[in-house]
């Protein structure tokens, strides 16, 4: 059968496909391929020259004063034939095979060499030179090309770094970005509860005497209020901060999960009965992890925390804290009668992207710095976060933590370079 030559650009629909060709700029005035192939047939004095990359569509085709893509069926793989061998000639066993092969696809000839083209002992290509002449291809002409084919993957491989580093670079510059909107967001949910620190603290500086004891009592509740948000604020963004910086302990341990669950229940039962809302514990009590203890115990409270802070203070709210194993896992779900969320608000849920601040049932202020610190504290447990919500009828968050598989609780056997997270 024939082959047919298409035209680089309009006949090549699958162009985007073809990575380590773009690479070498194929679609460009750039073209190393064709002026690698150009060369190589040029120094074996071969009328025809083709490269194939494998799991690229195209074989890219040279002949005289043409270039053009020819279709690469996906079941067409020369480098089996190649035996842990440099190239392919006459003289070795699979010549034969690889001729035939080459036919098959259309290619007439009566003569061919084909190099293999390796990246660490793995092959990503071939490099295949032939025509109908009837002599031999001459041998320093072939070790010739073999030095070309050197070059032309010490310029892949450059390429290759090159792209690399620049994808690193982009993705620094936007995580620059987001950090820096981030910590802007931040200075300015820190600065609005010191205003109010700064004006009732000089109320009661200056005005002490005009205020009556009701007075008093509200402006101390405020300013105790706004405190301790601000400190859990701070917190959360230094306990974040260490995280990103790699300067988190991580001591898993085999615990039983009621353990964590039971402390955030107690810490957080009482402001649930200030706003009106039932908080439940139905964790099982034999349930058993493998996991930090305090991180665990950290991103519960921050999920409960945020749940109460969400749900409505009619009477009917409900948050649940719940577990049940799955395979080698532990699910945990932390589900609320609450607010719910937005598509586009779940999709950036435990990014540091935040534009606004978001205000629970009550009026408390927060910016999604705790649920940041949970995804990197759950991450670093070996384990998966995720959300379900509707906006009215509240969210489900679902933490999966590895299961233990030891029936003692004891603290595992790390080295202090492994206890270090880096």
């Amino acid at each position: 059968m024939g082959i047919q030559l298409l035209e680089i650009g309009s006949d090549t629909e699958q162009l985007s496909a073809c990575h380590l060709s773009l690479l070498l700029g194929v679609n460009t005035q750039d073209n190393k391929i064709q002026s690698f192939l150009k060369f190589a047939r040029k120094i074996l004095r071969a009328r025809t020259a083709i490269l194939t990359f494998i799991d690229e569509p195209y074989i890219w085709y040279v002949a005289q004063n043409s270039f053009n893509a020819v279709h690469r069926p996906a079941e067409s793989n020369f480098s089996v034939y190649f035996d842990d061998h440099f190239f392919i000639d006459v003289q070795h066993p699979n010549y034969k095979k690889m001729s035939q092969s080459l036919s098959d696809l259309g290619f007439v000839h009566h003569r061919m060499v084909a190099i293999d083209l390796k990246e660490d002992a793995k092959s990503i290509g071939q490099l295949i030179l032939f025509d109908e002449q009837q002599d031999a291809f001459d041998r320093d002409a072939i070790d010739s090309v073999k030095e070309l084919a050197m070059s032309f993957l010490n310029i892949l491989y450059l390429r290759m770094e090159n792209a690399e580093l620049k994808e690193l670079y982009e993705q620094q510059v936007a995580m620059n970005v987001s950090k820096t909107k981030f910590f802007q967001i931040i200075a300015h949910d820190l600065r609005a509860p010191f205003h109010g620190l700064i004006g009732f603290s000089e109320v009661l500086a200056d005005e002490r005497e005009s205020l009556d004891e009701l007075g008093i009592q509200s402006i101390a509740d405020y300013l105790h209020d706004t405190a301790q948000s601000t400190y859990s604020l701070l917190e959360s963004l230094l306990n974040w901060a260490m995280a990103e910086g790699g300067r988190s302990f991580y001591h898993p341990i085999h615990y039983k999960l009621k353990q964590s669950s039971q402390i955030v229940f107690d810490v957080l039962n009482g402001l649930a009965v200030n706003k009106n809302i039932q908080l439940i514990d139905r964790v099982p009590d034999d349930l058993r992890i493998f996991a930090d203890i305090n991180m665990v115990t950290s991103v519960i409270q921050n999920l409960v925390s945020n749940a109460l802070k969400f749900t409505h203070m009619h009477g009917n709210g409900v948050v649940t804290i719940d577990a049940k194993q799955r395979d080698d896992f532990i699910d945990i779900y932390i589900q609320d009668t609450g607010l719910g969320m937005t598509h586009g608000q779940i999709e950036s849920l435990f990014e540091p992207k935040l534009t606004i601040s978001f205000k629970g049932t009550a009026g408390e202020k927060g910016t999604g710095l705790g649920l940041v610190l949970c995804k990197r504290f759950v991450d670093l447990n070996k384990g998966e976060i995720s959300v379900t919500s509707k906006e009215g009828v509240g969210s489900t968050f679902i933490v999966s933590l590895p299961r233990s598989n030891s029936a003692h609780q004891a603290l595992s056997l790390v080295s202090p370079q492994q206890e270090f997270i880096e």
